[in-house]
């Protein structure tokens, strides 16, 4: 059940509503509707009495099953998640780029440069690293995240580094603007729970073999635990074709933003595996409705220690972020002569 409560609306009427909630033993969460009023999610349905206290002004009793994440309870409202003066989900793309292992101090300090001289706005870079063979570079743990740091005050750019399991969750959360959770985690649910409960902005990437609504379930982790900053990262499913490291499967960025009104940001380094189709799918990306781009990114790509093959130099960045900014604008006046059209419809 999703209860909207009028911004005007006495503060008892929500206390009421969770009381009653946890009388009938259901679950149930507060949000922001978008427009200074709330949305209370109960995981049943409440006696009528209840429903008719003040300011109350709409009831849905059927709903998607991720009531938090869904479009549903703030349909008019996109949510916008804000890294200080970056915000995603704010109109203009946001790119976030860096290698995609914290290498050593001057290797990502020299990074970190390039790719904010090249348009990023968000440094990434994995200080825990979750590799496929228990062979590879894993990462260099908290040193890393201590260079993450020092890069952002070298560059001033938030820096938003994987977070692997919930112990680690306080540590990495001292050091990174946001957390993100990777595919191999997306069902982690002691991880999205943990996370949940921080201040931090979470990155949530889709699991390469999970489908919207499962993603979406798993958004809802996050923000029943109280943290309403999380962004959907579009990475990549497996497919049976050998020739791509996965499928970047862009169908999911509009069908999850007419879903939820969390913002989508799309990764074309995994999702393709391939550097030079990285550019092509980034801009394919932005032009079905991406919030912004997460793009590993290495001054020297054919020595990054990890996904050189997929790894793109920060000329190459600096043409997509220049392109991806044209696309955008086309966009907006497209969508402004549509409008315009509307309207010269609506009175003629």
């Amino acid at each position: 059940m999703l209860v909207t409560i009028a911004p005007d609306a006495p503060e008892s009427t929500a206390l009421a509503l969770l009381t009653a909630a946890a009388a009938a033993d259901l679950e149930a969460r507060r949000a922001e509707d978008g427009h200074g009023g709330t949305v209370v999610g109960v995981s049943g349905n409440l006696p009528a009495d209840v429903l008719s206290l003040p300011g109350i002004v709409a009831v849905k009793t059927q709903h998607k099953p991720f009531m938090l994440a869904s479009r549903e309870g703030r349909p008019h409202a996109p949510t916008v998640v804000k890294l200080g003066d970056v915000r995603i989900g704010g109109g203009r793309p946001v790119t976030m780029a860096g290698p995609c292992v914290v290498e050593g101090r001057e290797a990502l300090l020299e990074a970190a440069t390039a790719v904010k001289a090249a348009g990023a706005d968000i440094l990434r870079g994995g200080a825990f690293k979750p590799r496929t063979s228990p062979y590879a570079f894993q990462g260099l743990g908290e040193e890393g995240l201590r260079y993450l740091a020092e890069a952002r005050e070298s560059t001033g750019l938030p820096v938003v580094t994987e977070v692997m399991e919930p112990d680690q969750v306080g540590l990495v959360a001292r050091y990174a603007d946001m957390l993100q959770i990777g595919a191999r985690n997306m069902a982690n649910f002691p991880l999205l729970r943990a996370v949940g409960k921080t201040a931090k902005p979470v990155l949530l990437k889709r699991g390469f073999s999970a489908t919207v609504e499962e993603w979406l379930m798993s958004a809802e982790y996050v923000l029943a635990g109280g943290n309403a900053e999380v962004v959907l990262c579009e990475r990549g499913i497996r497919g049976f074709d050998p020739a791509f490291r996965f499928n970047l499967d862009l169908n999911a960025v509009p069908h999850a933003k007419d879903l939820s009104h969390l913002p989508v940001v799309v990764d074309p380094s995994h999702g393709t595996g391939h550097r030079q189709l990285v550019g092509r799918m980034a801009l394919a990306g932005l032009a079905c409705g991406a919030d912004g781009l997460i793009v590993e990114v290495h001054p020297h790509p054919e020595r990054a220690l990890c996904d050189g093959s997929q790894t793109i130099t920060p000329a190459e960045l600096a043409a997509i972020v220049r392109s991806g900014r044209a696309i955008h604008a086309a966009l907006l006046e497209t969508a402004g002569d549509e409008s315009a059209a509307v309207s010269l419809a609506l009175h003629s």
